[in-house]
C-alpha cells in the first residue's frame, strides 16, 4: 500500500477515535475524502450532537468536501472511512460519484460492536409489501406535476 494512502486511512481512523472519547459519544466512525493527493473533506458521527440520524462520518465529510469544493459530484475523489460504509453512506457515496472507497473494519466488525446494519441488507431487496415499514404510494397524479416540468427543462444536470 503507498505510504500516502496509510496516511489518508490514518487519518480517518483517527477521526474515528473522537467518537470513541467520553464526552464526544458519536460512535467509533471517521472519514477523509482526497482529490490530488490532499484531504479536501473529512468528518465523524455527528449523529447525536446534530441530532441528525444521517450525520455518518462519510456523509459528514462528503458535505464537507462538496461545500470545500463547491460542487455536488466527488467523482475525482477517493472515500478512506474507518469502516465499511453503511447502506445509507454507501448510496451517498454513489450519488458523489466518488471514485474508490478504501476501507479499514468490516460491517461484521461493526455489528459486533452494536452496530448491525445487517436488517438494511435484508428490507432492500423485500417486495415493498413484506418491509418493516409500511409503505405505500399517494397523490402520484399531483406529484408527476413537477417531473412533468422537470423534463421540459433544458439546463438540468439530473442531479
Amino acid at each position: 500500500m503507498e505510504e500516502q494512502q496509510k496516511e489518508f486511512m490514518h487519518k480517518a481512523i483517527q477521526l474515528s477515535l473522537l467518537g470513541s472519547q467520553d464526552g464526544i459519544g458519536q460512535g467509533p466512525f471517521g472519514a477523509v475524502i482526497v482529490k490530488d493527493g490532499k484531504i479536501v473533506g473529512q468528518g465523524h458521527n455527528m449523529v447525536i450532537t446534530n441530532n441528525d440520524p444521517t450525520a455518518h462520518a462519510e456523509v459528514v465529510a462528503i458535505r464537507d468536501a462538496c461545500k470545500n469544493l463547491g460542487t455536488y459530484e466527488l467523482q475525482d475523489c477517493e472515500i478512506y472511512t474507518s469502516c465499511e460504509p453503511c447502506p445509507m453512506c454507501l448510496s451517498a457515496i454513489y450519488w458523489a460519484k466518488l471514485r474508490k472507497i478504501y476501507y479499514g473494519n468490516t460491517r461484521n466488525d461493526a455489528a459486533e460492536i452494536g452496530f448491525d446494519d445487517a436488517f438494511l441488507y435484508q428490507e432492500i431487496p423485500l417486495p415493498l409489501s413484506e418491509r418493516k415499514i409500511a409503505i405505500e404510494p399517494l397523490g402520484r397524479e399531483e406529484a408527476q406535476e413537477a417531473f412533468k416540468l422537470w423534463a421540459k427543462k433544458e439546463d438540468t444536470n439530473n442531479c
